[in-house]
């Protein structure tokens, strides 16, 4: 990640692809994971994450692991917008809003409150990730983080939990998209969403590097303020049970 401003200053149109415009549409992501898999997930994970669901606020806590060389990519982050954090701390208080960002894409605005944590030094006031998903300009799944680092997603179902795993990252330079090499690269990213039942459920992201390894955990239990009824297709039944 240290070398990406070096990339950008000599990047040529050959050596980048240029940003078509975004589609106008919403995000479906039932579309994305397909019918039998968007099928096997819990209602209540299928309305937080369907076409044209309402602006929405979770709260909760989370424990946040970051390795020594995580710490160094999360500083060299600031460059772009902070998406990463370096601090190391438990029961950090942390709040989700959801909204729709007019454009057919859905911000996820991530805040986490760590004043008095385990790594005083590092965030001693609130650390925001704010980041978009959309529709990429190849049809599948991409998200951007406020300071234009992004990444094309894989979503699916795994054992009734939906799952994101990054497949490469980019970096927004203008109307440009410059590729991220893996070894620059935060690692490959894999996120967790699964339905706990009773208006909960469990929030897990995990970065590995292919040199450095585990660079970054994050983990929590947020609260929906909705609270689907129980029995319902898709219900807790599908919960990971070692999450409980």
């Amino acid at each position: 990640m240290s070398q990406l401003l070096a990339t950008a200053a000599a990047v040529t149109p050959d050596d980048a692809t240029r940003a078509a415009p975004i589609p106008h549409r919403p995000l479906d992501l039932a579309a994305l994971v397909g019918p039998e898999g968007w099928a096997r997930l819990p209602a209540a994970v299928r309305r937080r994450f369907g076409v044209g669901h309402a602006d929405v606020t979770y709260t909760g806590r989370m424990a946040l692991r970051c390795s020594p060389v995580g710490r160094v990519q999360a500083l060299l982050s600031r460059l772009f917008g902070s998406p990463l954090t370096g601090a190391n701390a438990n029961a950090v208080a942390a709040v989700v809003r959801v909204h729709d960002d007019g454009d057919g894409g859905m911000v996820w605005a991530r805040s986490f409150h760590t004043h008095g944590g385990d790594a005083p030094g590092l965030a001693r006031a609130s650390h925001v990730v704010r980041s978009t998903k959309r529709v990429g300009v190849d049809g599948g799944l991409f998200e951007q983080t406020a300071g234009g680092l992004g990444m094309a997603l894989d979503v699916f179902e795994e054992a009734g939990s939906l799952v994101f795993r990054s497949r490469r990252f980019e970096w927004a330079v203008g109307r440009l998209r410059v590729p991220v090499p893996a070894l620059l690269s935060p690692g490959t990213c894999r996120v967790t969403h699964t339905d706990l039942g009773g208006g909960r459920f469990e929030f897990v992201l995990d970065m590995r590097h292919p040199l450095w390894g585990h660079t970054f955990h994050q983990s929590g239990v947020f609260v929906d303020p909705v609270v689907d009824p129980v029995g319902g297709s898709g219900d807790a039944r599908h919960c990971n049970e070692s999450a409980q």
